[in-house]
């Protein structure tokens, strides 16, 4: 497990361990960069490796007969890639390409990636099925895209099996894991933090967009239902099926409006706030199509806003409590 030290790769972590899967059948390769090596359970071998050396990640395949890959470990913040882009073609396709190049070497034939919804920019029709042109309006989306092509032909040349996941915004906590912690620019997280005086106001990025409330809708997904998607797609390739790509939502949209008022209702306090401008690359809307993942996975998030937020708000709580 690639970024497995990170948010959405740590909760997977867990998930697989609660599923059946042995701690010392998992290796985590994780340089650390934005994960913590706190949220890796004992007993699962930790390697704190950078993807950009091949010849490293080769022999740590080699010495534990890696059989499958969950690719998690990039950069996922559309700002962040547009202020520096260079930095997220090297870490979301160069070090990608260096471990699709080990697992040619090893003979590794099955990956599931950790894509994002961000390959499709500005979608032609809502909700958004897996069958929309894929036109990325920011770095973030097209070096994901990049890997994503990168996959297919990887397949095509080499018979290595993929699931891609592009999934929606990942929200929420859970097998106390937690959240990211007070410097997370995400909506929930944000606002939750800023209701709780822990960080500023929230900025609303943008107050007349064509929406119910002139605010950017969004697709909350919790963190767990995601961890149940990845466990679903590894044991689809685990069991020979056929390469896919897949959406992972709720299929339900809320707005920015709409989370702040749900912050305040379940937290019980005001969350301090600012509007500002539209940034560049945002779309109005962006909800899952997920029949498809629910057709071939059997998948079906469980989780509602209202859980996520509960989530979030008892994580940070309960930090605060054990300092």
């Amino acid at each position: 497990m690639t970024g497995g030290a990170g948010y959405v790769g740590s909760h997977t972590l867990h998930h697989l361990i609660r599923n059946g899967y042995s701690p010392e059948s998992i290796i985590v390769v994780d340089n650390l960069c934005r994960g913590s090596r706190d949220a890796v359970p004992h007993g699962v071998h930790f390697a704190e490796v950078d993807l950009l050396d091949t010849e490293v990640l080769v022999e740590l395949f080699r010495r534990h007969d890696v059989s499958a890959v969950i690719h998690f470990a990039g950069f996922a913040y559309v700002d962040e890639s547009m202020a520096d882009p260079t930095a997220y073609y090297r870490t979301n396709v160069v070090a990608g390409l260096s471990l699709l190049e080990a697992m040619v070497r090893v003979g590794c034939r099955a990956i599931v990636f950790s894509s994002t919804c961000a390959t499709y920019g500005t979608p032609s029709s809502v909700p958004i099925a897996e069958s929309e042109p894929q036109i990325p309006i920011n770095p973030y989306g097209e070096t994901k895209l990049v890997f994503e092509r990168a996959l297919e032909w990887y397949e095509r040349c080499h018979g290595i099996r993929h699931v891609i996941l592009r999934y929606f915004n990942a929200a929420g906590a859970a097998y106390g894991v937690g959240s990211y912690g007070n410097h997370d620019v995400r909506m929930i997280p944000a606002a939750v933090l800023a209701a709780m005086g822990r960080r500023p106001p929230v900025k609303i990025f943008g107050t007349d967009y064509e929406t119910s409330d002139g605010t950017c809708v969004r697709d909350y997904v919790h963190v767990a239902d995601l961890a149940e998607g990845h466990c679903l797609a590894l044991e689809h390739l685990r069991e020979d099926g056929a390469s896919t790509a897949l959406n992972l939502g709720s299929g339900r949209g809320s707005s920015v409006l709409n989370i702040l008022e749900a912050v305040h209702r379940i937290g019980g306090r005001p969350v301090p706030n600012e509007k500002s401008p539209r940034r560049l690359c945002d779309p109005p809307t962006l909800i899952a199509d997920t029949r498809l993942a629910q057709r071939i996975l059997g998948w079906h998030p469980a989780y509602t806003l209202d859980d996520i937020i509960s989530s979030v708000w008892h994580w940070h709580q309960s930090m605060v409590m054990a300092r």
